[in-house]
C-alpha cells in the first residue's frame, strides 16, 4: 500500500509538472470587449460581431502546428467544403502583446463561407518570445497548412496572409520576406512558406517613420528602442523588403495615419513593379473595425473582392 501511495504521487506531481509547462500566463489587457468600451461613446453605433455557423464550411479547433520546448502552439481551422480553395492565414492583433487567435473567428467564418479555407493561428506574443519568433511560428502554420493541404481543401499554390493591427504588421512583413533566407528557421525546403497574396487591416509598414507612433510596446516586441536596436527595427518593417518580387496587397484602412506608417511609399514601390494592390478606407471608424458592426460587412466585401480577383477572377 505505501509503495502504491507513493507511485500516484509520483505520477500526480508529474502530471502537475507537464501542466505548468503548457500553461502560459499571457496579457489579456487587449479583448474585443475592452476595444468595444474604449469606442463605445465615439462610435454608439457600435456592436461586437458574434461568430456564425456556416452550413458550407467544416470548423476544426485547436490543432497543433508546432512543438516547442515547454508547450504547444495551436490553430483554428474553417473549412469551406469545396475541394482545393485557396487558403487564408488570418494573424491577429493586440500590439504584439496581447490578444488571441478567437478574436478572428468572426472574419474566417465569413471568408471561409465564400469559398476560402481559413486559418486562425496562434502565436508567441513579446511576453514569452522576442521578435522574430512570432514571424517563424507564422511561418511554421502556413508549411503545415501545406503539408496537410488534402486535410485542409487547400490549393498549396494559392495563399494568402491577412492580418489585424500589430498582425497586419506582421503578416505584410511575412509576405514581402518570400523565400528569403533571413527568415526562414526551418530547415523542412520541401514545402515553402511563402504567400501570393497580403490582406492589412490597419497595420504599420515602417517601425521608424515620421508616420508612425510606435514606441514601448513594439519596443517591448523588437528587443529594445530604435535607438537601442536600429537594426531590428529597420529589418522588422516590410516596407525595407517590398520589391519587384512582393505579392499583391490590399490594405483596408481606419482614419488614423499611425496605423498605416509607411504604407505611401510601399504603394510607390509596388506600382513601379506593376503589382496590384488596393486601398479601402472607412473615413470615420475605430481602429479595430473588422470586429465590430457597422463595419464589418463591408470589410469581408473588401476582403472577398481582392481574393476573388487575385485567385479566381485572374
Amino acid at each position: 500500500m505505501y509503495k502504491l501511495i507513493i507511485f500516484w504521487f509520483l505520477f500526480l506531481m508529474g502530471a502537475s509538472t507537464v501542466f505548468v509547462a503548457q500553461e502560459i500566463k499571457k496579457d489579456t489587457s487587449y479583448t474585443i470587449h475592452s476595444s468595444f468600451l474604449k469606442y463605445k461613446k465615439q462610435f454608439p453605433e457600435i456592436e461586437i460581431v458574434q461568430p456564425k455557423r456556416f452550413l458550407n464550411v467544416i470548423e476544426k479547433a485547436t490543432i497543433k502546428y508546432k512543438n516547442l520546448e515547454n508547450r504547444n502552439l495551436y490553430l483554428d481551422a474553417f473549412i469551406n467544403d469545396s475541394d482545393k480553395n485557396p487558403a487564408v492565414i488570418l494573424v491577429h492583433g493586440g500590439g504584439w502583446k496581447s490578444g488571441n487567435k478567437l478574436h478572428m473567428k468572426p472574419l474566417a467564418q465569413f471568408i471561409a463561407s465564400k469559398g476560402y479555407s481559413c486559418f486562425a493561428i496562434e502565436y508567441r506574443l513579446s511576453d514569452e518570445a522576442k521578435y522574430p519568433a512570432a514571424i517563424f511560428d507564422v511561418k511554421k502554420a502556413i508549411q503545415f497548412i501545406k503539408e496537410n493541404a488534402k486535410e485542409f481543401h487547400v490549393d498549396t499554390t494559392k495563399v494568402a496572409i491577412l492580418g489585424a493591427s500589430s498582425g497586419a504588421q506582421m503578416a505584410t512583413l511575412i509576405g514581402t520576406t518570400n523565400n528569403n533566407s533571413k527568415f526562414e528557421i526551418n530547415t523542412n525546403l520541401k514545402t515553402s512558406s511563402s504567400v501570393q497574396a497580403i490582406i492589412n487591416l490597419d497595420g504599420i509598414l515602417a517601425f521608424n517613420h515620421p508616420e508612425s507612433k510606435e514606441g514601448k510596446v513594439a519596443g517591448l516586441w523588437l528587443g529594445g528602442t530604435f535607438k537601442e536596436k536600429p537594426a531590428v527595427w529597420t529589418g522588422a518593417s516590410a516596407l525595407t523588403h517590398t520589391n519587384k518580387n512582393s505579392p499583391p496587397i490590399l490594405f483596408i484602412n481606419s482614419q488614423y495615419e499611425r496605423f498605416h506608417a509607411g504604407r505611401d511609399d510601399m504603394i510607390k514601390i509596388l506600382e513601379s513593379n506593376t503589382i496590384y494592390n488596393r486601398v479601402e478606407t472607412f473615413s470615420n471608424s475605430p481602429h479595430t473595425f473588422w470586429l465590430f458592426h457597422p463595419w464589418f460587412y463591408q470589410t469581408i466585401d473588401y476582403i472577398v473582392t481582392f481574393l476573388d480577383y487575385t485567385f479566381k477572377n485572374n
